[in-house]
């Protein structure tokens, strides 16, 4: 079987099996670039099949590859986003569809930072050429500490002031605004609005009231619900405001999730969409093109998106320029007109 005494594989013994020198089957398990993909591969096959004790500087990854990525998820308010997130998995999709047109493996990471310290571990301690975060949570300062180091990194996220790092994302404030303004020329006059305290739905908070000051509607704080990225936060917020006895017509929701979730209250509280209440969400999920009614949502380019977040690990600048991507108001059965 090629092994010594010991059981145990041994480099020659790799050599001897492979039929090339020791230091070519070194050079392969380093997946060193002097040696070709197809010798890689057959020697990597070999060293499996054989039980050789794999060094721990070794790649993890299949060999051969033009890069690595690795995509970590920081901690939300109480938790990591879920991995079964569906704007999560879009966008993953797109980052996945980018990496391989560069013949780039990608992996998602177990980690979820919530510290300084955790951000460089994480962009330290692996052997890829970079991390793309999914989020910023409460991290804004701390990656402004990152770009210090010589960490190379790229956030999915909002454009925040004295940010220092780069970030892709979409243009939320205009988002929020046109969604906001689009309910208002529908004759809707008491909007809602439901959305957590990440960068994100902030800025799509702050182009919903953009949207009712060029609406010349009156902001009115009792319809500004907090609610987290899930459909069961944003079900039990509705329910209790309609509780409470306040008049609603619009809803405006800083994702697709929460949209739904506000619906599924609506509907339980016997209130007709859209001829009672219209409902916009944001994101464009697949499932908003499936509800029903349909949702009219604000649409995020998550295929763009995938594609600039892995040029900018792959491609890096001197001076990286954060990106705003263009959002489209997407109209269907859920608001009506």
């Amino acid at each position: 079987m090629g092994t010594n005494s010991s059981n145990s594989t041994t480099l020659q013994d790799l050599a001897k099996l492979a039929g090339v020198s020791p230091s070519t089957v070194s050079r392969a398990l380093n997946d060193h670039a002097l040696i070709s993909t197809p010798t890689k591969q057959r020697i990597w096959a070999l060293a499996r099949e054989h039980n050789y004790p794999f060094k721990p500087s070794m790649p993890h990854a299949p060999i051969g590859a033009e890069g690595s990525i690795v995509i970590v998820t920081p901690h939300m308010r109480a938790a990591p986003l879920p991995l079964s997130h569906p704007f999560f998995l879009e966008l993953l999709a797109g980052i996945g569809e980018a990496a391989r047109a560069r013949d780039c493996d990608l992996t998602v990471s177990h980690t979820a930072p919530v510290s300084y310290e955790d951000l460089v571990l994480t962009t330290t301690t692996s052997r890829a050429d970079g991390v793309i975060f999914l989020g910023q949570s409460m991290l804004h300062e701390g990656f402004n500490r990152l770009v210090d180091t010589k960490a190379r990194f790229v956030v999915w996220g909002a454009q925040m002031p004295g940010q220092r790092y780069c970030s892709i994302g979409s243009d939320n404030r205009l988002g929020g605004r046109r969604a906001t303004l689009h309910l208002v020329r529908l004759g809707r006059k008491r909007i809602i609005f439901l959305g957590g305290s990440d960068p994100e739905a902030q800025q799509r908070r702050r182009g919903y009231l953009d949207g009712l000051r060029e609406g010349g509607i009156e902001e009115d704080p009792a319809l500004i619900l907090p609610v987290e990225f899930e459909l069961e936060s944003a079900d039990a917020a509705v329910s209790g405001l309609l509780q409470r006895g306040e008049q609603i017509d619009g809803v405006v929701a800083a994702s697709d999730l929460i949209a739904l979730g506000a619906i599924r209250a609506l509907r339980r509280a016997g209130r007709s969409i859209p001829g009672d209440v219209s409902v916009i969400g944001f994101d464009d999920m697949l499932f908003s093109r499936l509800s029903t009614p349909t949702l009219s949502t604000i649409r995020q380019d998550t295929q763009e998106a995938g594609r600039l977040l892995v040029a900018q690990v792959l491609d890096p600048s001197a001076q990286p320029l954060s990106k705003r991507l263009p959002t489209e108001l997407i109209v269907r059965e859920s608001c009506g007109g």
